[in-house]
């Protein structure tokens, strides 16, 4: 198969994360605007470019307070850097469906190098559009202080408030375009 573009399903797709929270348990949530560039052959996908950009401010774990404190200048200061990025530059098959997709990551004015876990999931012919549709999910973790989000509250009983390690999940539904 031939190298395509791919048009995102926002209704099917998502971008999730997990941290740390008081050092015992972890805290969800999304970020719900974001859009994202695909084209390649989701059958082999070494070649293929990857990109998304993701508006920080469409942060969301399900508390307002917690949701308003994340987009100020203590963390993601939204305002200034309103939005993260990441773009491929090297994708590598591990085994059938699996492969390590490498780019560089822009969070807060600073950009790192990263890696994530690619899987595809498979192809389809979506019912109602009747076009062809992939599925991709991928993971991976980044670690806050390495993009200047270093803001913490030290525990009574030892430790922090918020981790460091920030573990993300995407998925991806995304038909052929024409």
């Amino acid at each position: 198969m031939a190298n395509s573009k791919w048009a995102v399903d926002y209704l099917h797709s998502g971008i999730d994360f997990t941290v740390k929270h008081m050092m015992i348990s972890k805290v969800k949530g999304s970020f719900d605007k974001f859009e994202a560039n695909l084209e390649g052959d989701p059958q082999d996908l070494t070649n293929a470019t990857i990109s998304f950009s993701i508006d920080a401010s469409s942060i969301n774990t399900r508390n307002a307070d917690r949701d308003n404190h994340l987009r100020s200048a203590d963390f993601f200061d939204v305002e200034t850097y309103p939005t993260i990025t990441f773009v491929s530059k090297q994708i590598v098959k591990k085994d059938d469906n699996e492969y390590d997709v490498t780019g560089d990551v822009t969070i807060h004015g600073v950009t790192k190098p990263e890696t994530f876990k690619l899987t595809f999931e498979g192809l389809s012919k979506n019912p109602m559009s009747g076009a062809e549709t992939a599925g991709f999910s991928a993971e991976g973790k980044v670690k806050r202080s390495d993009y200047g989000l270093t803001w913490n509250a030290a525990l009574e009983t030892g430790g922090v408030l918020v981790g460091d390690d920030i573990k993300f999940t995407v998925e991806i539904e995304a038909s052929k375009a024409e």
